[in-house]
């Protein structure tokens, strides 16, 4: 199996730490960096974060970048606590250690997605998974860019008009609904997207998430230790919601780019349509919208990722805790 070279943009939450377990424990897959953005938490929670997952696994060697710590335009909006205030539940005795600023690379995290992929041209997938504030700087800085990548894969956006954060924007894209549109229209690569609603139709039961982090290894009791306290693991919640998205299952968003990544075919079904993102209005903005037609007549289109194989995304879930 040929090795693929992967940037992770993250803003690490519980479901980004997932997620990047998932490609380090790829046997086909090379990290050269990890670039780190503003999102479930501030920047700097997000930085520790990183290099909180890499410590537990041995895999510190992986150089960690810190970027953005806000969207392209306008002031940071109150971050959502969907994760806990330090976006991995609260529970971690180290959360006031000033150690991880020695850690961090001098580079900026948007130089360095530059440098890696001018260095590797044609070979890396990028791995979007937080707000695409880096990912769109990187662009205004080397319009080039798009083209000297392999492909793009982000988690984020809606298909149906529904979001999660306002009635109509999902979290990520509604953080910073312009670098979301910059991504969208100057990324012509082939650029794949796991939605909101993909990923919530996508759940996995409870029943499972308890043999997934009762796995006797360092990585899954970290898990289940950062999950622990955390009111979005509730068994509870979501029970009494009667829309599609919610109820009763274990959504780990992130984890579904990363694995799409990793082996296609863990995706079973997807299409491609134009899409926009709408940066206007109080409700609409950060909305993506899906243009099948291409009325617009754009010369790019996505690939939205409908279906999943939910045994093959288990067995990589499980195989990702049992790295230490």
């Amino acid at each position: 199996m040929a090795q693929t070279l992967m940037i992770i943009d993250t803003d690490c939450g519980i479901d980004d730490a997932l997620a990047i377990l998932v490609a380090l424990a790829a046997p086909n897959v090379k990290i050269l960096g990890i670039t780190c953005c503003f999102g479930n938490a501030d920047v700097d929670n997000v930085c520790q974060n990183v290099l909180r997952v890499l410590s537990v696994c041995g895999q510190t060697q992986i150089p960690v970048f810190k970027g953005s710590a806000g969207p392209l335009v306008g002031a940071v909006k109150s971050l959502k606590d969907h994760f806990g205030t330090d976006g991995l539940g609260d529970v971690l005795e180290d959360r006031d250690s000033e150690i991880w600023k020695e850690q961090i690379q001098n580079e900026q995290a948007v130089q360095a997605m530059i440098r890696l992929i001018n260095e590797n041209q044609g070979e890396v997938s990028l791995i979007a998974l937080g707000p695409l504030t880096n990912v769109a700087l990187a662009v205004r800085l080397d319009p080039g860019l798009p083209q000297k990548l392999k492909d793009l894969y982000i988690m984020g956006g809606n298909m149906e008009g529904k979001g999660n954060v306002t009635p109509g924007a999902e979290f990520n894209f509604g953080m910073d609904a312009e670098s979301a549109y910059v991504v969208l229209e100057e990324y012509t690569c082939k650029t794949h997207i796991a939605t909101w609603e993909f990923t919530c139709r996508s759940k996995l039961s409870w029943e499972f998430f308890d043999e997934l982090v009762n796995q006797d290894t360092s990585a899954a009791r970290f898990i289940k230790k950062i999950t622990s306290k955390c009111w979005a693991f509730s068994r509870d919640f979501g029970i009494n919601k009667k829309d599609v998205f919610f109820g009763k299952g274990f959504v780990p968003y992130d984890a579904y780019a990363v694995a799409a990544c990793v082996d296609s075919s863990v995706i079973t079904e997807s299409f491609e349509s134009a899409v926009r993102v709408e940066r206007q209005g109080e409700l609409a903005r950060g909305m993506m919208i899906l243009d099948p037609s291409n009325t617009l007549n754009k010369g790019h289109r996505v690939f939205l990722m409908t279906k999943c194989d939910l045994r093959k995304f288990g067995l990589m879930l499980k195989k990702s805790l049992q790295l230490a």
